[in-house]
């Protein structure tokens, strides 16, 4: 299974969501690319890439044949689309929804199923949660390609990352930390089933939208 760098998540999961979302403009150029790269939203962490180093990463993935440049040789008619998933380049293919939950988890990390929902739309429709949880369980069961943390203190779900990359994530208690008062992991755990909703509400929302 292929092994990315952090820049590397990122460039892969941006070619991925805008082939998706906006293929009218897909392949990407070198400065439409920078541009995904640095989004503030949908990303975590927003970075502050420039052309240079965003080059050297696809110079890299070239030469790894997880992206081509389709114009060949010119560089200045540039464009670039991603090899990694569903060509017929290699091994790894994902339905819609797998796919859609790959790309989220590399642009923005470890996520709950309902923090995936809300954040899809505009790659993938998922109808419920439930609809998620198949998916991850069928990416756990193909690969595994993602894998489910150890839930988080004060939260009522699990989230789950992804194993393109470093896949040494932090052990999380399960329990509230110690020396915490009765009333704060009251207030922890209301805050987090606050932001579960809103992430339901913006699903819904977009849902109806679309």
């Amino acid at each position: 299974m292929e092994q990315l760098s952090l820049l590397e998540q990122r460039v892969i999961g941006c070619l991925i969501e805008k082939q998706v979302s906006t293929p009218e403009v897909y392949p990407l150029t070198l400065n439409s690319l920078v541009n995904a790269c640095n989004q503030k939203s949908n990303r975590d962490p927003v970075l502050s890439l420039n052309e240079e180093e965003v080059q050297s990463v696809l110079n890299t993935l070239i030469a790894r044949r997880l992206v081509n440049n389709t114009a060949g040789f010119n560089a200045r008619a540039a464009k670039y689309q991603h090899r990694f998933c569903n060509t017929e380049f290699g091994d790894l293919n994902f339905s819609p929804g797998e796919l859609a939950i790959i790309c989220e988890l590399l642009l923005r990390g470890p996520q709950t199923p309902g923090e995936l929902r809300s954040r899809t739309p505009r790659l993938h429709q998922f109808k419920d949660v439930s609809q998620v949880d198949d998916c991850l369980q069928s990416l756990i069961e193909k690969g595994p390609f993602v894998v489910k943390l150890p839930r988080q203190p004060g939260k009522r779900d699990s989230r789950y990352g992804h194993l393109f990359g470093d896949a040494d994530y932090p052990q999380e208690a399960t329990a509230a930390p110690s020396g915490g008062t009765q009333r704060e992991q009251q207030l922890q755990t209301r805050i987090s089933e606050l932001e579960e909703e809103v992430a339901r509400l913006q699903a819904r929302i977009a849902e109806l939208e679309g």
